[in-house]
């Protein structure tokens, strides 16, 4: 595995599912690693086990939506850490709706915490990264690049982070700083995947969809951020890169239209 100490790690949103994973995959490579996440129950929960894997683990409760929140609590992970070495922004927010069903005010959530809420993670961090050498990882979604019913707000939140990251890698290459996004195929473990997976039967419906016959763990999201935040992907940046054991290759295994049923059947 790949070394990660002395190094400083922010993982916003790094207090549940795929987040966590990401945040235990650095401390367990040795990092120094904050999270943050709107519960302080939450975050007070994941350093102490970040402090179990050795981390010297710190955390602090905002909602991404409030930059000033996102800005007081970076500025608080580098007076304890210094410089960041590493920050995986995975805030984000998500249902099925239909878009005749879809409210203004449900749109506008999921735009503003996947979306908005990304643009104030990189616009807090960008003063704390270290120069050169930093990398910065975006969770993404395959909605951002394949349409699913009843996911419209979340295709135009998500396709505008993969947006952002691109651009960024454009902007902020001549500092040094590197940013990639990851695209999470079906990872178990999750609240989403309860939600929209809730039994067995469904479960392995999904499973059977993803070439390699498997539902992803938070564990295969977090050593794909090892590696992009490691010395051995020094020239990558601007990727939009599917860890999902080629599910987006397989239309997503009928995703869009198990969603379009299910909030058909709901409506009903």
């Amino acid at each position: 595995m790949i070394d990660f100490s002395g190094k400083n790690v922010l993982v916003v949103g790094g207090t549940s599912g795929i987040n966590r994973g990401v945040a235990e995959g650095f401390a367990a490579q040795g990092a120094r690693v904050a999270v943050a996440s709107r519960s302080q129950e939450k975050v007070d929960d994941t350093v102490r086990a970040l402090k179990d894997l050795g981390s010297d683990a710190f955390g602090f409760t905002a909602d991404v939506r409030d930059m000033s929140a996102v800005e007081d609590g970076v500025v608080a992970v580098h007076d304890r850490f210094g410089e960041l070495d590493v920050v995986v922004s995975g805030a984000a927010g998500n249902f099925p709706a239909l878009a005749n069903d879809l409210s203004g005010n449900g749109f506008k959530s999921v735009v503003d915490i996947d979306l908005q809420g990304t643009f104030h993670v990189m616009k807090a961090i960008f003063p704390y990264l270290r120069k050169p050498g930093a990398s910065v990882i975006n969770i993404s979604a395959p909605q951002a690049s394949i349409p699913m019913m009843a996911q419209v707000h979340v295709c135009a939140a998500k396709a505008g982070v993969d947006m952002v990251t691109r651009t960024l890698a454009l902007e902020w290459g001549k500092t040094g700083v590197r940013i990639n996004s990851i695209v999470p195929g079906p990872i178990d473990g999750t609240e989403g995947m309860a939600r929209l997976a809730p039994n067995e039967a469904i479960r392995k419906k999904v499973a059977d969809g993803v070439p390699l016959r498997r539902l992803g763990t938070p564990a295969d999201i977090g050593k794909a951020c090892l590696f992009l935040a490691s010395d051995l992907a020094d020239f990558v940046t601007g990727a939009v890169i599917p860890v999902d054991g080629g599910w987006s290759q397989n239309n997503c295994g009928g995703m869009s239209d198990y969603l379009g049923s299910l909030v058909s059947r709901h409506s009903d």
